[in-house]
């Protein structure tokens, strides 16, 4: 029996807050600079000043978000250390390196963003301006790139090896530790998430403000930018989704058959969608996907898939994380569809791609990318337990013994609300009180 007060249990909770409120921003963190870029190009390329000014107003709401994304990544750092000692002992000096360049690679990405914003209309050539975004560009998914590094080595471990008499870490690799056989797949599919995530909310925005009547050129032309851009994102998050099953199977396969409720090692294995497990670990409702298990594992339809049966059963993750899977995969397929079905109607002429349902479901399709992002940190993060390094440390083992974490848990909740209530109550009125009509009228722009 749980007594009142339990480090772990609190120590993991303040952790999965912090995250969850911390990826909101750094997902718009790394995919926005991306979308302020192409739409900056665009503008110059074609002499418009629309696509123009969109860079210049994501520029600002970017930056806002910057701001409450420094305060939640700072507390991360800290409570990596403070919530999670023991951890930090072992892994601490194979991951310094790339903890180290996350920070760099932010103060690279803030030092030009300051410089781009303060220096609209000062150059003759505008592509001069566009050039201070490239560092922008390469510095937020840079930071993304190095964080997820780390996320990676906890997974797959390696680059150092630990004294059997001490218990301390010997012989430390940082680049073999860096670049091991999960930070592939994985940095990618976070990028690539992530630019995904950032156009259907730009696409959200834009579509809100049509369904609210505003007919200007500028907002038709922000939505088609972004959708656009959702689709191919789209279509390469699902690419790379593919090549993660495949890593999964081969170096995390109890991972891999947790997600799928799969218990039997056989070949030709289904992959079961949604369902109830029942205590005979029989799936029941489910939607079974002949061969497409055996297909996600390992490229052919007659593979061998390992079975939860034939693991041991102390590291076999929560088997909850099967709908996290689920959710994160079939919002992925749904997003595609939305921004086909865009793309599409934009080449049919008859079709109306601002009707009101279309509208509706891109707008939908922001939250519904945020929560997919969500599902699939949920399920990185506790699909890989009982190890927080696996394979070398579980995570009862490595969080912290001191006291008043349940505190601290309290206290950070309170600023994240803080945090959240005040970002969205910032943005939103530095777009209601000067919409882009305005912005273009006073430029002495066509408002039509």
């Amino acid at each position: 029996m749980l007594s009142a007060y339990d480090p772990v249990i609190f120590s993991r909770l303040l952790t999965s807050l912090t995250l969850a409120f911390h990826i909101i921003f750094a997902t718009i963190g790394v995919g926005v600079p991306v979308m302020i870029a192409l739409a900056e190009w665009i503008g110059i390329k074609r002499n418009d000043s629309h696509y123009l000014l969109l860079a210049r107003r994501w520029a600002r709401g970017f930056t806002i978000t910057v701001a409450v994304g420094v305060v939640t990544g700072t507390a991360i750092g800290l409570q990596l250390s403070l919530l999670w000692p023991k951890f930090m002992q072992v892994a601490g000096q194979s991951i310094a390196l790339p903890l180290f360049m996350e920070t760099f690679a932010f103060f690279f990405e803030a030092i030009f963003l300051g410089i781009y914003l303060y220096t609209w209309d000062r150059f003759k050539n505008r592509m001069t301006h566009f050039y201070l975004l490239i560092p922008v560009v390469i510095g937020s998914s840079a930071s993304a790139f190095f964080i997820t590094i780390v996320n990676a080595f906890m997974n797959a471990p390696q680059g150092f090896d630990i004294d059997v008499l001490t218990g301390k870490i010997i012989n430390v690799q940082p680049l073999v530790a860096m670049f091991n056989p999960a930070t592939p797949t994985k940095v990618a599919h976070v990028l690539i998430s992530a630019y995904l995530t950032s156009a259907f909310v730009l696409a959200g925005i834009a579509a809100i403000s049509i369904l609210r009547g505003r007919k200007h050129v500028y907002y038709k032309k922000a939505l088609k930018l972004t959708m656009v851009s959702a689709l191919i994102f789209s279509i390469g998050t699902a690419i790379i989704g593919d090549f993660s099953g495949k890593y999964l199977a081969e170096y995390q396969p109890e991972k891999l058959a947790a997600a799928e409720w799969h218990f039997e090692t056989t070949d030709q294995a289904p992959l079961i969608i949604g369902g109830i497990l029942t205590e005979n670990n029989e799936v029941k409702y489910g939607l079974k996907l002949p061969l497409a298990l055996s297909i996600l594992a390992h490229g052919s339809p007659d593979a061998e898939v390992i079975g939860i049966n034939d693991l041991p059963e102390d590291e076999i993750p929560p088997l909850w994380i099967h709908y996290m899977f689920d959710l994160m995969a079939i919002i992925g397929v749904a997003l595609m569809l939305i921004a086909l079905t865009y793309v599409v109607g934009q080449k049919v002429r008859k079709w109306n791609v601002h009707n009101k349902g279309l509208l509706k479901l891109i707008v939908l399709g922001g939250p519904l990318a945020m929560l997919a992002i969500e599902f699939g940190w949920i399920f990185a993060e506790v699909g890989r337990q009982p190890w927080i390094l696996r394979g070398y440390m579980k995570t009862t083992d490595a969080a912290t013994t001191s006291g008043h974490v349940d505190t601290m848990l309290l206290v950070f909740t309170l600023l994240y609300i803080v945090l959240g209530f005040t970002c969205i109550k910032v943005i939103r009125k530095m777009f209601k009180n000067y919409p882009a009509e305005d912005e273009i009228a006073s430029k002495g722009g066509d408002n039509k």
